[in-house]
């Protein structure tokens, strides 16, 4: 199978710039919304709502509308010459339903923007991986709790917007080796629930062959990690991994007994692997550069990248 390739960056944020915010998963509350767009205009930027991020879907509560107009929100935003970057409300569940009905030759010919979300985005990540080739930012959502409470995960999708070079090294005072060792290769995955559910699908992709996975999730217990991660494995979907680095695991139950799974299921790859990261589901949750070259080092609790997350 190939190797994860590196994949196409976008430009940088320079202030004024006009920002679409989507959503293409579960609903978003008003009030939230209204404080995330707060912090955007407080950046310098000019943030833009798609017209469905306010809607309920009229049968299924948990989606932000119907499939088909959250799918030509983000297709329409992401064609707009005027829209500098993309970013999600918020995540939930939805991205599944809509991913293929979005527009990818259209958004392919657009070009590259900045595109930020996290957890049931990660069916966006691979999209955008799959189909157009550009890299992608695993980070805060725009209406979501830890974005709107939290300085520090303010401030690196802030840094990593406005100023890449500055967040070369990744990697919280937390991290350290679950596996110890180095190695090198191209970012990509996010909340590892998704990426078992994007298997078999028409777009998923076969293997994460020399890349540097990155794994997450929130509510599920050691045991359906377990089934998660051995679906991965037996799916030939961590085949040829280069390394690992994990995020958080909230609402998965006592974190010795994830780590116990952690440990069991991804310890015999024999590829370094580097816990606690400190991105995800976090209280903090740093901004993570999905499609890039970096060099993850568990002995040292970092990642690097090679070049900045945008140019």
């Amino acid at each position: 199978m190939t190797p994860v390739e590196a994949l196409t960056r976008a430009e940088r944020l320079v202030p004024g710039a006009r920002v679409a915010v989507v959503a293409p998963s579960g609903p978003v509350p008003e009030e939230r919304l209204a404080a995330g767009l707060g912090i955007l205009r407080g950046w310098g930027l000019e943030p833009v709502v798609a017209p469905h991020v306010l809607d309920t879907h009229p049968a299924l509560g948990y989606l932000a509308g119907a499939d088909r107009a959250r799918a030509r929100d983000l297709t329409e935003a992401w064609c707009d010459p005027s829209v500098s970057a993309v970013l999600c409300a918020r995540g939930g569940f939805g991205a599944q339903r809509m991913v293929d009905l979005v527009d990818w030759a259209a958004i392919r010919a657009a070009g590259p923007k900045a595109f930020v979300g996290y957890s049931d985005v990660t069916a966006l990540h691979e999209a955008f991986a799959v189909r157009t080739g550009f890299a992608t930012l695993h980070g805060p959502m725009v209406a979501a709790g830890t974005f709107l409470s939290d300085p520090p995960t303010q401030e690196s999708l802030r840094a990593t917007l406005f100023e890449p070079e500055t967040v070369l090294t990744l990697g919280r005072e937390t991290a350290r080796a679950l596996v110890p060792g180095r190695a090198r290769g191209v970012t990509l995955g996010g909340c590892v629930s998704l990426l078992a559910a994007d298997l078999g699908t028409p777009h998923g992709r076969p293997s994460a062959r020399g890349g540097l996975l990155l794994l997450e999730d929130v509510g599920e217990e050691p045991y359906r990690l377990d089934r998660i991660l051995t679906q991965l494995l037996r799916s030939g979907r961590l085949d040829g991994v280069a390394g690992i680095g994990l995020g958080s695991w909230e609402e998965c139950g006592p974190y010795e007994e994830v780590r116990a799974v952690l440990a069991d299921r991804l310890g015999g790859l024999g590829v370094p692997v580097l816990e606690e990261m400190g991105f995800g589901h976090s209280a903090t949750a740093q901004t993570l550069p999905l499609g890039l070259p970096a060099v993850l080092d568990a002995d040292a609790g970092t990642l690097v990248l090679d070049v900045p997350a945008l140019r």
